[in-house]
């Protein structure tokens, strides 16, 4: 199966893993240094390097230059995305859940039905 990296997918994938859900959260209060970043982790900074560049793959943060340091920094429109599209295919699950409970509910009210699988 071919490996589909289209925006959505990236984001996704990216936010699949615990640790960049924690940096995310972390820069949502304003910029940070890997240093700071990799502070709260039982990591090497190297590894939260490593989570960083998923998450600037997916465009959900950016890395400037300031003197010597690269702070990162939410992008949240890919963010943005993701939730347009969770929030679409919430309705159509809805909708689809809505049907069911409605065909389960003329089952149980149909008094065949009761006939045909009481003992």
């Amino acid at each position: 199966m071919p490996v589909v990296e289209d925006e959505l997918s990236l984001v996704f994938a990216a936010l699949a893993d615990p640790t960049r859900r924690a940096i995310l959260e972390r820069l949502a209060g304003g910029a940070a240094s890997v240093n700071q970043l990799a502070e709260p982790f039982a990591m090497s900074q190297q590894a939260v390097s490593k989570h960083l560049k998923v998450l600037e793959r997916a465009g959900l943060i950016s890395r400037g230059r300031a003197a010597q340091s690269r702070p990162c920094v939410l992008e949240p429109e890919h963010l943005e995305v993701a939730a347009d599209w969770m929030a679409r295919h919430r309705q159509m699950w809805a909708d689809r859940h809505d049907r069911l409970a409605e065909h389960l509910a003329a089952l149980r009210a149909d008094p065949r039905h009761h006939e045909e699988t009481t003992p």
